[in-house]
Parts: C-alpha cells; sequence; structure tokens
C-alpha cells in the first residue's frame, strides 16, 4: 500500500469488535508506551502513514451482526493487519463479554485462530480499572456477577450467564478450559507451562483468571509468541514491545495533550446501560435536550424529521443533548410492525452527528458502541488521533481531515455521572 513504510510493520494488529472499543485500546496502548493508529471500518480507502507506528487498531461494528457476518469482517480485517506486517493479532471485545449465545466472540476467535494456523488463544476481559475481573471463570463487575449486574437488562445482549467458560461453550465446538488464578499468581513461567498443557491436551479457548493489573502483566508475559491474543482493553495495556521504552505520548493521568477544535457541542446517547443512564439524566438538567421516542413519534419518518428540525432550532443554544437512552420499563417495544427502534435510532443519530457537524459542530460526544458506529459511518470518518482521555478509557479522538472534529466516544458502562456534561460544559480534564 503506497506511503507504508518498508522497513518493518506494526508490532501489534487490533480488530475490535465496536468503535467504542477500539479508542478504549488504542488509549491503554497508548498508556503502555505502544504507538497506535484508529482506523475505522476496515481496510481504508486511502493510504495512511504508519511510520513510527507500534500498533494498528481496526475499528469495525461486529459485536451483534450476524455471526457469518462478523466473521468476514473479522478476517478481511486480519489479513490487511498481516499484510502490514502485524505480529500479533489481538481481538479486542467489550470486558462484560457482550455476546449470545451464537456469538460473536466464539466465531470470530475460532476463524482467526484458523487463519493464522494458531492451536490455541487465551479468554481475557479482566479491565481492573473498570471493576471487570474474572475469578473461577466467573466474570465480575464490580463485586456483582455480571449476571446480577444491569447488563442483564441489555437490549441487544443481556448477560445472564457469568461463566464464561460456560457461555464461551456454547459458541464454539471447541473444548474450553479455565486457567485458575493460583496458576497465575506462580507467575508467567507457571502460565505458560499451563497454557502449553492446556493446547496439548485440546483446549482451544482458555479463560484465564485475573483480578488486578499485576495478574494481566503475569498474562502477557506469559502469552508472549501466541499468534492470536484476545481480551478487553487491560490486558492489552499490559502488552509491550521487547525491549522499548515507553513513548513520550504515554501518560497514565488524565489530562490534555493537545488543544481540541473549538466550536459549539453536541452530546448523542443511544446506550441503555446504567451508567450511561445516570450520565444522561445529568447532562439532561444542564443543557437542551431531544428525547427519540417512538410513544411521541411513531414513525421513523416522523422521529427523524423532528430530531433535525430540533437540532437546526437550537444548536445556537449549545451544548445540546439528543438519546434514545431509556430504562428497560420505559423503553417502546424493541420492535412494533417490523421497525427494528435500536436500528432506527442509531441512524436518526447518525444523521443528527452530521447536520450537527453542517451547522458548525466542533465538539461530538457519543454514548454506546452501537451508536458511535452509527456516527462514525454517517461523518465518513476513515481515521483519528488519540488525544488526552476525559476519563479512563474514554479519550477525546480529533479527525485528520481538513476541518477537523474533536469526538469523544464512550463505552456504554463507562465514566463518572458528569462525564457527558463535563465534556461539553464542565471545566473538564481537556478544557
Amino acid at each position: 500500500m503506497p506511503g507504508m513504510p518498508e522497513s518493518r510493520g506494526p508490532v501489534l494488529g487490533v480488530i475490535a469488535d465496536d468503535y467504542t472499543g477500539a479508542t478504549d485500546v488504542a488509549t491503554a496502548l497508548r498508556r503502555a508506551g505502544l504507538r497506535p493508529a484508529v482506523v475505522f471500518g476496515g481496510e481504508p480507502n486511502q493510504p495512511i502513514r504508519l511510520d513510527g507506528i507500534d500498533a494498528v487498531v481496526v475499528a469495525l461494528k461486529i459485536r451483534t451482526v450476524p455471526a457469518a457476518d462478523a466473521v468476514r469482517a473479522a478476517l478481511a480485517a486480519a489479513d490487511w493487519l498481516r499484510g502490514l506486517g502485524a505480529e500479533t493479532l489481538y481481538y479486542k471485545y467489550c470486558s462484560t463479554f457482550d455476546s449470545t449465545d451464537s456469538g460473536n466472540i466464539g466465531p470470530v476467535v475460532d476463524a482467526l485462530l484458523d487463519r493464522t494456523g494458531a492451536g490455541s488463544t487465551i479468554i481475557c476481559p479482566t479491565s481492573p480499572q473498570h471493576g471487570r475481573t474474572v475469578y473461577g471463570g466467573l466474570l465480575f463487575v464490580h463485586d456483582q456477577l455480571l449476571s446480577d449486574s444491569p447488563m442483564r437488562f441489555h437490549p441487544l445482549t443481556p448477560m445472564t450467564d457469568a461463566n464464561l467458560v460456560r457461555v464461551l461453550g456454547r459458541q464454539t465446538a471447541h473444548r474450553v478450559g479455565l486457567l485458575p488464578h493460583a496458576v497465575v499468581r506462580a507467575g508467567s513461567d507457571a502460565v505458560r507451562a499451563r497454557l502449553a498443557a492446556m493446547a496439548a491436551d485440546g483446549v482451544r479457548h482458555i479463560v484465564v483468571d485475573s483480578i488486578d493489573d499485576a495478574d494481566l502483566d503475569v498474562v502477557a508475559a506469559a502469552s508472549e509468541g501466541l499468534p492470536v491474543l484476545t481480551g478487553a482493553a487491560g490486558l492489552a495495556g499490559a502488552l509491550r514491545r521487547p525491549g522499548q521504552p515507553p513513548h513520550p505520548a504515554a501518560n497514565t493521568e488524565v489530562g490534555p495533550s493537545t488543544p481540541l477544535p473549538v466550536g459549539p457541542s453536541v452530546v448523542l446517547a443511544g446506550s441503555c446501560s446504567a451508567t450511561t443512564l445516570r450520565q444522561v439524566a445529568h447532562a439532561r438538567d444542564r443543557m437542551p435536550s431531544h428525547r427519540l421516542d417512538p410513544r411521541h413519534t411513531p414513525t421513523p419518518a416522523e422521529m427523524r424529521d423532528s430530531a433535525l428540525a430540533w437540532m437546526r432550532d437550537n444548536v445556537a443554544a449549545g451544548p445540546l443533548l439528543v438519546y434514545s437512552s431509556a430504562p428497560p420499563e420505559d423503553r417502546a417495544p424493541e420492535e412494533v410492525d417490523s421497525v427494528v427502534w435500536s436500528d432506527v435510532f442509531e441512524q436518526i443519530l447518525g444523521e443528527v452527528a452530521s447536520l450537527a457537524r453542517e451547522l458548525g459542530a466542533r465538539r461530538i460526544v457519543v454514548a454506546g458502541g452501537e451508536t458511535s458506529g452509527a456516527v462514525i459511518q454517517s461523518l465518513g470518518v476513515t481515521g483519528v488521533r488519540v488525544e488526552g482521555e476525559e476519563a479512563r478509557g474514554v479519550p477525546w479522538c480529533v479527525t485528520t481531515d481538513a476541518t477537523p472534529i474533536a469526538l469523544l466516544l464512550k463505552s456504554g458502562n463507562f465514566g463518572e455521572q458528569d462525564l457527558l456534561s463535563r465534556a461539553v460544559v464542565g471545566e473538564g480534564a481537556l478544557r
């Protein structure tokens, strides 16, 4: 591909299953001393410069698509990354293991293992900074089992089973096993030996217990050399290029790196996580807001026209909030008369983002992985540079086009209660 350095490619090629996951993992890599680039939607249609880049993150939107579609997109990204020279592939999924009984984590991991000829890999969604830990093969969200957390109410991927061995066992025909915490605490040599023994015994997917950053450092060291790794941003943040000192861009504190574009701000929220609902409620009290609600605008056309008209009428009064987020008891039925409202919400929020940019918005804050994907696609963004974080794992990204805009793509479960408001109203970290 023109513009690529001939000396070497990136040490790490990351395939993220949604767009907020991509920026989350890029930030973790940046903190670890690697220099990441983020590309949205698969292989870019224009040459990109990778001089000095250690990791390329391909942001896909495959978490909730049919499993066969997810596999095709992931393999295309894997082939492109390997063509760049990526030595290791890392499949990044959510730290709450968002999936259904048919996938998409298991099918994608199997496809990547088949493509690379690898016999096994690790499964490690641990992210201590966000309270996600794995013990006894059970995934915890802070002090709750995943199945007892608000994730059990997720409208697209309700997580009602915290046992990752059992969850993954329903998604793959291959053997799934557990590497227990006692082995992790024994050190990287013990983990390496156990991984080899389990692989020799035919275990393809190895769920690894891990409860803190020290555990992740052990797991990362023990899994060095595996062609395929899988996990959340926590494990990615423990990876290092051998012998490479931290890059000056790496930082462990939330804070600014360069000034953000100046102009009106818009918040778009589609996630229905408990965290986002609290953030939306906080923001709604501090800025004009418009809700996408099928009970008030019962057809997609009416909802779209109402939202766009509201944006045109109020953009000068910004910052503004447009949202579809709602608790379970306040949501309209997901599908009515063959209308799938989650798809409608995503499409309309993407169109609202495009209109906001046309009207001069220069900061767009988005809550939710699926919503972020829709917004990025509607805006036609192909790549960004990752700047400082507004909260841990929630970075500002700046587009690289002639008229740059700043994007804050927030996973539904991330951030403090005032995050959305702080990003556009208060004295946030980058203001």
